[in-house]
């Protein structure tokens, strides 16, 4: 069977470690959140994910209903940190305990220069950038407590390209590297591993509206290998990250971009 039959049959790894294993998700609603939630879900995880969208969000909670232990779902604003550490902390509850955060949730809103503000400046960080810190800081005692955890952070490889009109999601994408290297120093001798994803193009609804059938044609063109990365895709490797068999893996990056230069 070739990596695209086995890709299309969603045949992947078990991992025994992530069965029960307690896991926080920002922007779990849609696209490569919604990916890496069904994917702990379906490892037997007790999922909790965090989104502003709720239709999207709730449909997924729908979807997953067969699971063993379907995920919870809480509508939440991540650009409010003092709320959103609040709803962490509920989560927690919910779930006794957080063993995995993953820090997904991000907007690739496109933007020029000369029509950046001080105001559009700062509501960019927030949603790019400060919740992802600001959530590992209120998961951290409780995975102290336990002995450990991982911590996924997701970052992009547009900064490492350069894309036009997206200088400010660049700016809080490139901190989240330097951001990851700094908790992976600061909590590993607590056995908190703390990492980042770099996703290629993914193919999400979303993504979809920035790209012509030119444009797709010439991601392709980019890629090392043919075909386009999907939601599961990424989701494999943050399964990877917060299982056992990635025990050494801390203050790095992991690349999932089919190869794009």
């Amino acid at each position: 069977m070739s990596s695209g039959e086995r890709a299309a049959t969603g045949s992947g790894a078990i991992y025994p470690s992530l069965t029960g294993r307690k896991v926080i998700v920002s922007g779990g609603g849609s696209g490569i959140g919604a990916g890496i939630v069904e994917g702990f879900v379906r490892q037997g995880a007790a999922v909790a994910f965090v989104d502003l969208q709720e239709k999207p969000s709730e449909a997924l909670v729908e979807r997953l209903s067969d699971a063993a232990t379907p995920p919870i779902f809480m509508p939440c604003d991540i650009t409010d940190v003092t709320d959103y550490g609040a709803r962490i902390a509920t989560l927690i509850e919910r779930l006794d305990g957080c063993d995995v955060l993953v820090n997904n949730a991000a907007n690739d809103d496109r933007h020029k220069v000369g029509e950046i503000t001080s105001e559009y400046w700062d509501e960019r960080m927030a949603v790019n950038l400060k919740h992802q810190f600001f959530a590992a800081k209120a998961v951290v005692p409780t995975m102290r407590a336990a002995g450990g955890g991982s911590i996924i952070n997701l970052g992009s490889i547009s900064w490492h390209l350069g894309l036009d009109d997206l200088t400010l999601y660049q700016t809080a994408k490139a901190a989240i590297e330097g951001l990851t290297r700094s908790l992976a120093r600061e909590l590993g001798r607590d056995n908190i591993r703390v990492n980042t994803i770099v996703p290629g193009n993914v193919q999400t609804p979303r993504q979809m509206q920035w790209y012509t059938p030119e444009g797709e044609a010439e991601i392709m063109a980019q890629q090392c290998l043919n075909g386009r990365l999907q939601p599961r895709d990424i989701a494999a490797m943050a399964l990877f990250l917060a299982s056992d068999d990635a025990r050494f893996c801390t203050a790095h990056n992991y690349w999932v971009d089919a190869g794009w230069r």
